[in-house]
């Protein structure tokens, strides 16, 4: 299996190469220089897995429909994996089938908070589900990060519009359009600002794939975690 390690983050901000195992290297300034690794239009040559330091937080962000869930449930197998999705399901599977899923939303969001502190605060490494429109949700996630002595990262999603609205049908989970043009200028800044290599504050490396390379990703792994053939 083709791997590429994030355990120490190094390199120049832009298109950069993972460094080798040691400390990580600086840039003019003398500060830690993030890492931004492309890996769209790879035509088959993207790597099958990727792997991150022990303790370290992952951030799966993207446009609705553009496949993150799919992601996190195929290559999260030992990390604790967080989807507002899942805690969505979950609750609806309590509710009468009648009750509108806007009556208990605000629930669903505590509960789906409520767990995402309690694995941050089990130290675990976690990999997060992010729609991309919370920002305040990835500065929270580098706060605790750093208070640990441990890392941030994002995985990007970049999928068109159109692929996106036709992940949501197929899974059956439409969201209206001013939601999905929210989504759309959210992730859109995002997509820019990282492939300037300019991450979100706190961040200590960013993968951005296209949906080939999301597809051929089958393993996030952390620390010494072995990676099987494939």
């Amino acid at each position: 299996m083709t791997l590429q390690r994030y355990a120490t983050t190094a390199g120049v901000a832009h298109g950069a190469m993972p460094a080798q195992t040691g400390a990580p290297a600086r840039d003019a300034s003398g500060t830690h220089a993030p890492v931004v690794r492309d890996l769209r239009e790879r035509s088959g040559r993207s790597p099958r897995g990727l792997c991150f330091a022990a303790g370290d937080v992952v951030v799966v962000s993207g446009l609705p429909g553009s496949g993150k869930s799919t992601l996190i449930r195929r290559a999260v197998t030992t990390a604790r994996a967080i989807d507002s999705q899942d805690t969505r399901d979950r609750w609806a599977r309590s509710m009468p089938r009648l009750l509108p899923y806007a009556l208990y939303r605000p629930l669903v969001r505590a509960a789906h908070y409520w767990g995402l502190r309690r694995a941050l605060r089990s130290g675990e490494s976690v990999v997060v589900h992010d729609c991309g429109t919370q920002a305040w949700v990835r500065a929270w996630l580098a706060r605790d990060a750093r208070r640990r002595g441990r890392a941030l990262h994002l995985v990007l999603l970049d999928v068109t519009p159109q692929a996106a609205r036709e992940g949501q049908r197929e899974r059956g989970r439409g969201v209206s359009g001013y939601a999905f043009a929210r989504h759309r200028r959210a992730v859109g800044r995002l997509l820019r600002a990282t492939g300037a290599g300019l991450l979100p504050p706190g961040c200590a490396s960013a993968v951005l794939l296209d949906r080939e390379a999301a597809g051929r990703l089958d393993r996030i792994a952390f620390g010494g975690e072995r990676l099987g053939a494939g």
